[in-house]
């Protein structure tokens, strides 16, 4: 069983989205077609500290779907599986259905 990874400050933790290489038909896509880069967010940190010492809260919330940079984040391999730790300055926004 694998540990939980908790991220401290405004870090946060997501397991990066792969988009499905074949249709439900069982069409092969190219690679190209689906390059929308999205994660699920798995952990979050508690969030940062201003100036004067008050503590800023992180605005994404675990489960959200957010939009990632195309380079960046820290990857971290925990029990077979890959994530990426990314700062919340990092993260471009949320994607809602």
């Amino acid at each position: 069983m694998a540990r939980r990874l908790i991220p401290l400050f405004d870090r946060i933790l997501i397991e990066k989205i792969v988009p499905p290489a074949k249709t439900n038909s069982g069409i092969l896509l190219p690679e190209k077609t689906s390059k929308l880069n999205s994660g699920k967010v798995v952990a979050v940190g508690q969030g940062g500290r201003d100036r004067d010492g008050k503590l800023i809260p992180v605005h994404v919330k675990e489960g959200d779907t957010v939009l990632l940079p195309e380079y960046g984040g820290t990857e971290v391999k925990l029990a077979d599986k890959e994530y990426h730790l990314y700062r919340e300055d990092d993260i471009l926004g949320t994607l809602h259905d």
